[in-house]
């Protein structure tokens, strides 16, 4: 269902996210009780999503991080139906993208038309796109072409976008959950640094074992499938969202996060293989994905404050897509991960 927001709609979403301000001496209470929530969405979600519990996990993480999803794997993983389970989980209104090469901006954004009136004057009218949404899924980002996939950067950093010289507000919370199949790469266009720096996570969707694909081929060919029940609102996510931002981080991580970033770019790592099989690394909002993505962690974990381990655990998914290899790299076998992992031992 695709979402057209009203200004008064929109308001209702900022009155509701001011109204969730949460104090610091309820932060232990508020932290107990979004864990609860967390949890139960986490149970919603893997009675419909059989066998990715890394994936549900990170994808949570994301969420209440208030960040932006990049999920790539082989066709049938289940990756559109994680995005639809997400919207019901937390009720949240959702549009649905098949990114293709004839897809232009407008078919994303809205476009205004001109309308006359009964008394014959004209003016223009702007009719908002599917972007216009709480949970928006992007299909095969990189089957459009590179003017397409630009239209989402202003959406995806700012919240908003131009069109005619005109601002619009999208709804709170916004979220982009993008899909791209690593294979079939005929007829696609690599997604450009910019846009896979607004990703808050790379999500790499793996096959599922023996038992998980049993359950797949049973419980998913009989005449009802599961459906997931609402765990949270939306004006109750926004409350978790902030929450998230407030909890506190140790000066120890804080230097772990900056030591592991900057050890990742070839012009100030110490470490021989980053500079000499590392194109280019992360940028500063590497930095910032990452201290919003170890606060999300540490509670679903139950914790009030992130620890290197939620670090480690999640350097791959925030990295991975940040990195560019030299051509030396391939020729000699190198990959990314073996990248990411030479950083990690650094900070363990």
């Amino acid at each position: 269902m695709t979402l057209h927001p009203q200004k008064e709609n929109q308001q209702q979403d900022r009155d509701s996210a001011t109204a969730g301000t949460i104090n610091s001496e309820d932060l232990v209470e508020a932290v107990d009780r979004l864990g609860q929530y967390v949890t139960a969405a986490r149970e919603e979600i893997g009675r419909v999503i059989f066998g990715q519990a890394a994936v549900i996990d990170e994808t949570l993480i994301t969420i209440l991080a208030g960040g932006h999803l990049l999920l790539i794997g082989v066709p049938g993983l289940g990756k559109t139906r994680l995005v639809e389970t997400l919207g019901a989980v937390f009720n949240l209104n959702s549009s649905r993208v098949q990114f293709t090469p004839d897809l232009m901006p407008a078919d994303i954004l809205g476009s205004e038309v001109l309308e006359e009136s009964e008394g014959g004057r004209r003016s223009f009218r702007f009719i908002s796109g599917p972007v216009f949404c709480q949970l928006l899924m992007a299909d095969e980002i990189n089957r459009a072409s590179p003017r397409t996939q630009s239209a989402l950067l202003q959406a995806m950093q700012e919240h908003r976008v131009s069109v005619a010289g005109e601002y619009h507000i999208l709804p709170q919370p916004f979220h982009v959950l993008a899909t791209q199949n690593p294979l079939e790469q005929e007829g696609t266009y690599p997604l450009p640094e910019a846009q896979l720096d607004r990703f808050l996570m790379q999500i790499d969707v793996p096959y599922p074992d023996l038992a998980a694909e049993r359950d797949i081929l049973i419980k998913t060919t009989g005449f009802e499938l599961a459906k997931p029940s609402q765990v949270m609102g939306s004006a109750e996510l926004i409350t978790g969202q902030r929450l998230v931002s407030q909890v506190p981080v140790g000066e120890t991580v804080a230097e772990a996060i900056l030591n592991l970033v900057r050890s990742g770019r070839p012009e100030t790592s110490n470490i021989d293989m980053v500079r000499d099989y590392v194109a280019w690394g992360p940028g500063p909002r590497a930095s910032q994905a990452m201290l919003r993505a170890v606060r999300a962690r540490a509670i679903m974990e139950g914790r009030l404050a992130p620890s290197i381990d939620d670090l480690v655990a999640l350097a791959h998914p925030v990295l991975r897509h940040r990195m560019a290899l030299t051509f030396a790299a391939r020729a000699d076998g190198i990959t990314v991960e073996n990248i990411i992992n030479k950083l990690c031992e650094r900070i363990t």
